[in-house]
């Protein structure tokens, strides 16, 4: 069977060279005669994998060095308890609430102390990214939280909200290294990786090295320090060693291809095809404001839930696969990552003209 055109939000479509090269080094990597999957995460030749991972990811991502890169487990989700176990010093946090994501994130940091939601576009289905730029930052807040690109409804912050000086924590699991960021201006900055980077069961936590401490919320389990991570180089515990392998793979490819700023070119072509045809469509309509769209994911609707099952129905007879928006909002959504081609989006836009013509 040939390979489909894969819209899934995530886990989702990866390079096919990286997942042809794993493959191939699958029962034997580099002479050691054992997969990585069987690998000691101790031995000489997992160092080296884990090691040109970090080193490559700095590279790509022009990390400074008083910033920690960690390897961890338990997705972005568990990240929405770790952020306050480690960091709510003052018991005080403010979050901008754009989406399911970051909701998710500002209850958890309630059980941890006062979680303030200083912003949302909760009151139009989260169909646009709120005004930051004099939010009623409290004065006493720990940090500003921010879910940067949100997978659900489609849209991203383009510029970072005005902290007033508070340290800025994001979550950008859907946006990971699709475009240069600007370490510098996160304290925190991660993402789960099964959207842009590799396989479900790693996230990625770039820290600033001064909000590491021992001074944790009481109770907090060594497991969610971020200082028992970074004193160990990520290696605490048995790792998520065959993904962390994976993403290695991944930041190879994207040095390959030119970096971040051909990454974030490459991905503004792909979405203005889209965006271009939903803004000209009779039948279909994008369902985010024009100024907050996202690159990655582009959530669309027909206006009639009907139509929306048969064009999802006939989109998946047609090899476009996971085109059906999230539970919670219906409609349809096409995540177009870094590694689906500029092809897989053509054949879509081509799909939908078609799909038109017949239902209009």
């Amino acid at each position: 069977m040939s390979r489909v055109y894969n819209f899934s939000a995530g886990p989702a479509v990866l390079p096919e060279e990286v997942l042809k090269e794993a493959a191939d080094e699958m029962l034997d990597y580099k002479g050691t005669g054992m997969s990585v999957m069987e690998m000691s995460h101790r031995s000489k030749a997992y160092d080296t994998i884990i090691k040109e991972a970090e080193a490559d990811l700095r590279e790509l991502m022009n990390i400074p060095d008083n910033y920690k890169v960690l390897f961890l487990q338990g997705g972005a989700s568990q990240q929405f308890a770790m952020i306050p176990m480690n960091l709510m010093k003052n018991k005080v946090a403010d979050y901008i609430v754009t989406g399911q994501w970051a909701k998710k994130a500002f209850q958890e940091a309630s059980i941890y102390g006062k979680a303030n939601k200083i912003a949302s576009s909760e009151d139009e289905t989260f169909s646009y990214i709120p005004d930051c730029s004099d939010l009623p930052v409290s004065e006493d807040a720990d940090y500003v939280y921010i879910c940067e690109n949100n997978t659900i409804y489609g849209t991203k912050f383009h510029t970072l909200p005005n902290t007033k000086g508070k340290t800025l924590v994001s979550d950008v699991s859907s946006c990971f290294l699709s475009e240069p960021v600007d370490v510098t201006k996160y304290g925190i900055i991660y993402g789960g990786v099964q959207k842009n980077i590799g396989p479900a069961g790693v996230v990625i936590v770039i820290i600033r090295e001064d909000l590491i401490t021992e001074d944790t919320l009481p109770g907090t389990p060594t497991m969610l320090k971020y200082k028992t991570h970074a004193d160990n180089d990520s290696l605490y515990n048995t790792p998520p060693a065959y993904g962390i392998y994976i993403c290695g793979k991944v930041f190879k490819w994207i040095k390959k291809q030119g970096g971040l700023e051909a990454m974030k070119e490459h991905n503004e072509k792909k979405a203005a095809i889209l965006y271009n045809f939903l803004d000209e469509s009779k039948l279909f309509k994008g369902t985010v404001r024009k100024e907050d769209r996202s690159l990655m994911n582009v959530p669309f609707v027909t206006g009639d839930a009907d139509l929306d099952a048969k064009f999802v129905k006939e989109a998946k007879e047609a090899g476009f696969e996971n085109l059906k928006g999230h539970r919670t909002v219906g409609g349809m959504r096409a995540s177009i990552y870094n590694a689906m081609p500029i092809e897989g989006v053509e054949k879509l836009v081509e799909f939908m003209k078609k799909f038109e013509a017949e239902n209009c």
